[in-house]
């Protein structure tokens, strides 16, 4: 997917959209991969994670929202990752199976290396 089609993807007021966005901006690395899942499944998943990061610590932004949102979601899911430069940050993006809408975006920090 083309950096300038995402950005007008993540037009959201949440933080992690506005987060994504800047990290897109500044030069992060973006990825959209082929193929979609069943949003139920990555509810899941992510709820397990929402979880994992809770027990360590770990800073996340709309994580829970995500979730529940996925939850919610009755179509299949494309997903897609931005990196931060300085890899201080890694954002999830949930995409409709076509592309052309955000359904949800979610970042956690990275510890450092």
């Amino acid at each position: 997917m083309e950096r300038e089609l995402l950005e007008r993807l993540l037009v959201g007021d949440d933080e992690a959209s506005v987060a994504a966005l800047a990290a897109l901006r500044c030069g992060g690395y973006h990825v959209v991969w082929d193929g979609s899942a069943p949003a139920e499944q990555l509810a899941l998943v992510y709820g397990r994670r929402l979880r994992h990061t809770r027990r360590r610590g770990t800073e996340t932004t709309n994580l829970a929202h995500a979730v529940e949102v996925l939850s919610r979601h009755q179509q299949p899911v494309r997903l897609g990752q931005i990196r931060a430069v300085d890899g201080s940050w890694t954002f999830m993006l949930f995409l409709s199976e076509d592309c052309s809408s955000l359904i949800a975006c979610t970042g956690v920090r990275r510890p450092h290396v």
